[in-house]
């Protein structure tokens, strides 16, 4: 099974990545988590990635193509991976599918949770309480403007991913086992389908 979890902030697209990696045994792949592990590990792109943040400058999508490609070649990620922020562009996206190509390993579907923005706004602030690691930016007005910026940078994936056939659209909205079942559904439908 090899997935991309599509979603705004606070959609719980980490919460469904959790139960799917614990329910699969396959690696969730999260963007900052592979940097950070790249850097760890003094892979050459680690090193540039560092590099790069070092400088306070944003990482370019081809240091952070490079290390997931590095990331997707390991032994853990056969069996299947769950994408969790990345990709975030059509850019991105072009590369990747370009990427897993190559590899013969091609993805199953794109899962779109979505949700409505008070409903996000509202979550991201209560998990940020809850949590008690309050970010400088956890208010009402960065919060939308963090959504905004998703809105204008990452959701014209949903439109590239439905143009391929691969976009599996789940509301965020519903408890989480409620989610969980849908996203299990309509993966499920999907490999059904091309069996």
């Amino acid at each position: 099974m090899r997935l991309i979890l599509l979603g705004p902030p606070g959609v719980g697209k980490g919460t469904q990545a959790k139960i799917l990696v614990d329910a699969h045994g396959i690696p969730q792949l999260s963007t900052g988590d592979i940097l950070r592990s790249a850097i760890a590990n003094k892979t050459p792109l680690g090193l540039a990635a560092k590099e790069v943040m070092d400088r306070g400058d944003l990482v370019s999508d081809q240091i952070v193509n490079g290390i997931v490609s590095e990331r997707l070649d390991s032994p853990d990620c056969k069996p299947g991976f769950v994408l969790d922020g990345f990709p975030r562009t059509i850019p991105q996206a072009d590369t990747l599918g370009k990427m897993l190509a190559d590899k013969g390993t091609p993805l199953d579907a794109v899962v779109w949770m979505y949700a409505d923005r008070d409903v996000l706004v509202e979550r991201i602030l209560k998990r940020a309480q809850e949590s008690g690691s309050v970010r400088a930016d956890d208010n009402v007005e960065s919060i939308r403007n963090r959504l905004e910026v998703y809105r204008k940078q990452t959701e014209p994936l949903v439109f590239y991913y439905q143009d391929l056939g691969l976009l599996r659209v789940v509301s965020g909205m519903d408890p989480i086992e409620q989610v969980t079942a849908r996203i299990a559904h309509v993966v499920k439908l999907r490999v059904h389908l091309h069996s």
